[in-house]
């Protein structure tokens, strides 16, 4: 074959190829085992020297330009392959995007963020503190000694074969008292937490979350304990001019102590939180014993104060509408969906 003169033909043949498939059967064509190129160089042995010689180089010039042309072509087959693919896979910017499933912030953490949200406007620092508490911070700390009547009143949990008698802690009141304990008055702060007792319906858990608050100085009374609650639940609910009272009662570490209650009406089975001539308990307060400041050396002819406790679970079900307590703690992904906030719509808070 006379490849010098037939260059042209075998670049048409090249150039015509639209796939990769047919570039490879014109490889295979030329320059295979048993291709014209491989063929053609076997037939220089029966040559002579001088003939051999300048036909070899022929045949590499033709090879070479063969394998150049093959490769040139292969680009422009595979670009305009990219190009197809880019054509037939390009977005419409304009359709709406395929956002993935997101998760939701549980209402139980949201009802946290509004509490430190707004106690934190309030000037009160966030404390935290252990599940597993002393029997001391407990309860001894807070006046309640032991075979005190009001031991009675909570059924707890307690570690076997602890030589601390350790319990897992029945409020977040020994954060209180491990606060007071460490720090110097004036002290104000609030303590959300888990706290467990051993009891479970469809309005109480073993576990359950509670937010309380403390006040330590020289000049705090029971009108300063009144308006910090009452701004409080009328940030928390949304409500102007909330109808209130507040009824004695007794706690080992408040004294005197009070509960209070919100006014309510129901409207389509729903609680309405703000008015009406129904009465809601919503949590307990009073003014710190002088025993308990005692017993954090804090010296209670100097000092006063007073403190505040309510239940998360039982704010969280009033705002948002939720009927079963134990509801919090299924692991049911619609449930989450249908009462959950988007985290994008909170902000990261210190303390929690």
């Amino acid at each position: 074959m006379a490849f010098a003169e037939n260059k042209k033909d075998i670049q048409n043949k090249i150039e015509d190829t639209n796939t990769l498939e047919d570039l490879e059967k014109i490889r295979l064509y030329y320059l295979g085992k048993k291709g014209l190129v491989p063929e053609a160089l076997k037939g220089l042995a029966s040559l002579s020297i001088q003939d051999k010689k300048s036909k070899g180089q022929e045949l590499n010039t033709i090879k070479k330009f063969i394998e150049e042309s093959i490769k040139d072509q292969k680009i422009q087959i595979e670009n305009i392959e990219i190009s197809k693919k880019i054509t037939q896979e390009s977005i419409d910017v304009t359709l709406p995007p395929n956002i993935s499933k997101q998760g939701k912030i549980h209402p139980i953490s949201q009802t946290i963020f509004n509490i430190i949200q707004i106690f934190g406007n309030l000037n009160y620092s966030v404390e935290t503190g252990p599940d597993i508490e002393t029997d001391f911070n407990n309860f001894t700390a807070l006046n309640i000694p032991e075979h005190h009547p009001a031991r009675e009143m909570q059924d707890t949990f307690y570690i076997e074969d602890d030589k601390n008698s350790s319990v897992l802690r029945t409020h977040t009141s020994p954060v209180q008292v491990r606060t007071m304990l460490k720090e110097k008055p004036p002290i104000k702060i609030i303590v959300p937490g888990r706290t467990y007792r051993s009891d479970s319906d469809a309005t109480h858990a073993p576990m359950f979350h509670q937010v309380e608050g403390l006040v330590v100085d020289q000049s705090s009374t029971m009108v300063d304990l009144k308006s910090t609650l009452v701004k409080f639940l009328e940030e928390f609910f949304e409500v102007k001019n909330l109808q209130y009272r507040f009824r004695p009662s007794y706690f080992p570490f408040t004294e005197p102590s009070a509960e209070m209650d919100v006014a309510y009406t129901k409207v389509n089975n729903k609680i309405k939180i703000g008015e009406g001539k129904n009465w809601l308990e919503i949590l307990g307060c009073g003014m710190v014993n002088p025993v308990v400041l005692n017993n954090c050396k804090i010296d209670s002819k100097i000092y006063q104060g007073y403190a505040f406790g309510m239940g998360i679970e039982r704010l969280s079900m009033l705002k948002y509408g939720i009927t079963d307590l134990r509801s919090f703690f299924d692991p049911n992904f619609r449930w989450l969906d249908h009462y959950g906030f988007s985290i994008l719509d909170n902000q990261t808070t210190s303390g929690l």
